[in-house]
This record gives structure tokens, C-alpha cells and sequence, in this order.
């Protein structure tokens, strides 16, 4: 018996990328490697088609034309530099439908409001904010919309569930996220190198000290995720009176490590918050 196609069943079924940098590329490699969407069904655009050859041969459909890509999708997912957004907004804005269109922006500093004052009001936006753990399944994407986006927020969530966690938060706490969770790679990865080094100071090879030290990483952050514990619970039962774990902790924390990592976060979003030209 023939089985008979399935038909397009909501805009995660068709997304077009605008803005094929680093975080488009790690989305639209993500959401192939799933497997919850063709490359055929994922467009990805960017000005300077050369460093999208390798998707292209995949099978994604890249272009230089928004405007195209906007036409045959259903979700529109925006990755331009918060300098880019206005101009990309009134180029795309003839093609966008309120009643077909799911507009999601993963664009720093940029809200709602200022989006559907150049969209149109009628026009279904979400927020979100992945990281480029996304390209292996493993992003932790935060989702807010402007309450009135019940369809909206699901679809999305459906979408980025295939490529790690999401979490709905609000529109306010977008910018924390942002130095939470996207920037948070660049910090947790500085902090393996870190731990990298100090091994190899004691005595390993730089490869194996570094896959030691990501690995052990893993194992910690997989612990706390699967048991919902909190840190020190953990921490108390590697720690014992006089020994050198609690040694090591005590010296990184007269070294000042939980204020630089707090510190660095904290900086990260004043200035995620200061990226999109308020006018």
C-alpha cells in the first residue's frame, strides 16, 4: 500500500535563515542533524555565498535573496548583527504574511516591540537564544514571546527541542540570557582550557589533559541536569576535612574564580544591552 506524503503541518516544517553566520550555520547544521527537517526544507541566506558552498552541497538551499527565501518558508528566523536588523526588516517586510509567517529573532538586544513596529503588529514574533551548542544538539535556547503567541511559543519550542533544552522565560530576562547562555559557551570553554592547562602543568600530555578536563566537564554538568541537584550538594560529597579537593576550592576562590566568572557575566549584559541602536 502506498503511504501518502505527509503535508506541511506548521512553520517548523520550512525555515528560512537570514543570515548565515556562525550561529546560522550551527541552527541550520542542528536542525539537519536532528533529523526533524531536511536540508531541502531549511534556506539559509547570506551576502557572500562562499562560505555557505559546504551547506549548499549538503543540500541546503542558500541564497543572497531574503526576499525569496522569505516567500517559500513559513518560519523566518533572523541572525543578522543587531546593526543589520532595520535594514533587513524593510526589505523583507513586503513578503511577510501575518496569517502564514512565524517570525523568530535570535538578534542581542532587540525586542518584540521593535520588531512588529517595522513587521506589523499583526505579525507572530518570538525571541529566541540559542548558542552554537545547537549544532550538535545540545543548545540551551531560551523563548520568550509577548504572551499573546500561544501557537507561536509551541511551534518554537518544538523546533529548538530537537536541538537541546529551551526554556520560556520573559522578554526582560532576554539579555541575561544571552550572557547566561550564549556567551556562557565561550566562558565554560575558557574555564576547560583553563582546566586543561593546570594538567598539563601537573604532568599530562596537552591532548590528554584537555580531553580529560572536557570530559569531566561533561560529567558534572550531566549531573546536576539529571539529578536537579545544586552544585554544593555535589560538592560536599567530593570534599572531606584536610583533603585536596577542598584545598583546590579554597585557593580558586581566594584567587577570586566565582567573582570573575560572575563579573564576566554580568559585563556581558550591559553590553548585550547597549548593541541595538535605540532610536
Amino acid at each position: 500500500m502506498r503511504i501518502p506524503r505527509k503535508k506541511d503541518q506548521g512553520p517548523a516544517q520550512s525555515i528560512a535563515i537570514l543570515g548565515g553566520g556562525n550561529i546560522g550555520q550551527a541552527i541550520a547544521g542542528g536542525l539537519a542533524g536532528a533529523g526533524g527537517l531536511h536540508p531541502s526544507r531549511i534556506w539559509i541566506t547570506r551576502r557572500n555565498l562562499e562560505h555557505l558552498e559546504g551547506y549548499r552541497k549538503r543540500g541546503f538551499v542558500v541564497t543572497s535573496n531574503n526576499l525569496n527565501a522569505v516567500n517559500h518558508c513559513r518560519t523566518i528566523l533572523i541572525c543578522v548583527q543587531p546593526g543589520q536588523l532595520v535594514a533587513l526588516l524593510k526589505a523583507i517586510r513586503p513578503a511577510i504574511v501575518s496569517h502564514r509567517h512565524l517570525v523568530l529573532s535570535a538578534v542581542t538586544g532587540v525586542t518584540i516591540a521593535e520588531i512588529s513596529k517595522r513587521l506589523g503588529n499583526r505579525v507572530s514574533v518570538v525571541r529566541v537564544m540559542p548558542n552554537t551548542a545547537v549544532a550538535i544538539g545540545e543548545s540551551m535556547t531560551c523563548i520568550a514571546a509577548n504572551g499573546r503567541e500561544g501557537e507561536a511559543v509551541k511551534s518554537t519550542i518544538e523546533l529548538f527541542n530537537k536541538v537541546g533544552l529551551t526554556q520560556v522565560i520573559s522578554e526582560e530576562h532576554m539579555t541575561p540570557a544571552t550572557a547566561l547562555c550564549a556567551c556562557g559557551i565561550a566562558f565554560f570553554l575558557r574555564a576547560i582550557r583553563a582546566a586543561s592547562q593546570g594538567g598539563i602543568q601537573i604532568g599530562f600530555h596537552p591532548n590528554e589533559a584537555l580531553r580529560m578536563a572536557a570530559q569531566t566537564a561533561r560529567g558534572a554538568s550531566s549531573i546536576l541536569l539529571e539529578s536537579d541537584v545544586h552544585p554544593e550538594s555535589e560538592i560536599d560529597r567530593v570534599t572531606t576535612p584536610r583533603g585536596c579537593t577542598i584545598g583546590g576550592l579554597n585557593r580558586m576562590e581566594h584567587e577570586g574564580f566565582s567573582s570573575a566568572m560572575i563579573k564576566g557575566l554580568v559585563t556581558a549584559a550591559e553590553i548585550a544591552s547597549s548593541l541595538f541602536p535605540k532610536k
